[in-house]
């Protein structure tokens, strides 16, 4: 069974101002939690742990508006959030800056075809796709527009996947964001320059709104991309090798524009979740010196340096292979995403475990 998350968008007229008011009470419970955490450290010099906040919290459901489990799980979120950053606070949450948020267990909702009841209250949402499994825990959340969703997270039966004997290299770009050992190329306009000079006019004229909407687009248009390359790529390939690129080192170079459209960090993410899901292999390999390597011997005989960096076709001056500098990469990853015994042809002798 998978764990798998489905967004739904809630209608606006069945929203209302009773789905703000549960998010004040849930930043209300993050506060007090956050509170309560820094002073038992200040005291004591020890941190609450979720089955503590839980005791502290306990009976506040009712006069907060929200459900038991909700308070439960707030205050669940805010010890793990601790745990994972090592800190013994964390930020406040603000009614005006934070987004709003409430989760839920699946004990503490009704779903009824395209309606969820939460508090007594029912939400209508638009059922893009069909829930099909059971419902284990959400949120409902809400975006930088205003518009609230729902989140669910649902188990699901895994789907069997037909082998089909093809694997893939896959080296990220700019120009072509994605470019495949076999040659095929991924590529979409650059959404940002598609968008500045109607971005630029909204932020001039200070329309704060105009300039969030602008951005939301940005980002929805390219989360649908990212979506439909990733999907058709593990279903296609058996296996998929990534290189390790590094957005945020280059974010501090004068490409930060372009590096941020790309959505490197998103599309593997996508392709890591999606491939466990359906039964690919994906691996993320070190790509260093992957453009200068020759694909057929391995000699690093390829353009070097910032020189080399508008050199697309070179020709190995060890083998004379002549190489495409990106598919060329993608070879290069997809070489060292293979087991060792495919790479080398035999298997690294296991060592004998030292006598006692």
């Amino acid at each position: 069974m998978n764990l798998t998350t489905l967004s739904y968008r809630i209608k606006d007229e069945t929203a209302g101002k009773h789905l703000i008011q549960m998010s004040y009470s849930c930043t209300f419970v993050w506060n007090f939690c956050n509170q309560s955490n820094a002073e038992r450290w200040a005291k004591f010099g020890k941190t609450f742990t979720a089955f503590d906040l839980n005791k502290l919290t306990a009976g506040c459901a009712k006069d907060l508006g929200l459900h038991s489990q909700t308070v439960q799980a707030v205050a669940e979120e805010y010890a793990k959030c601790c745990k994972q950053f090592k800190r013994v606070k964390l930020n406040w949450r603000s009614r005006k800056k934070s987004l709003g948020w409430i989760p839920f267990k699946a004990s503490g909702i009704k779903i009824e075809h395209d309606s969820i009841t939460y508090g007594g209250r029912p939400f209508r949402f638009w059922l893009s796709r069909p829930i099909g499994g059971r419902v284990r825990f959400g949120s409902f959340a809400q975006d930088s527009k205003g518009h609230w969703f729902v989140n669910l997270v649902v188990e699901k039966s895994v789907e069997i996947r037909t082998p089909t004997g093809k694997e893939c290299g896959i080296d990220l770009g700019l120009k072509t964001l994605a470019t495949l050992s076999d040659g095929v190329e991924l590529s979409r306009e650059n959404l940002t320059r598609q968008y500045e000079v109607q971005l630029a006019r909204a932020q001039r004229a200070r329309k704060k709104k105009r300039v969030t909407a602008i951005h939301t687009k940005i980002k929805n248009k390219r989360k649908d991309w990212n979506h439909k390359a990733t999907t058709r790529l593990v279903r296609e390939y058996d296996r998929i090798s990534v290189g390790n690129v590094s957005s945020s080192n280059l974010k501090k170079t004068r490409m930060a524009k372009s590096v941020s459209d790309a959505g490197w960090a998103d599309f593997k993410l996508m392709l890591s979740y999606k491939s466990i899901g359906i039964g690919t292999v994906y691996t993320e390999v070190n790509e260093s010196f992957s453009t200068v390597t020759c694909s057929s011997c391995k000699a690093r005989s390829g353009p070097r340096g910032q020189a080399g960096l508008g050199v697309r076709e070179w020709v190995c001056v060890e083998c004379g292979s002549r190489h495409n500098r990106d598919q060329n990469a993608a070879k290069n990853i997809l070489w060292h995403g293979l087991p060792r015994i495919l790479r080398t042809g035999h298997c690294t002798p296991l060592r004998e475990s030292p006598r006692l």
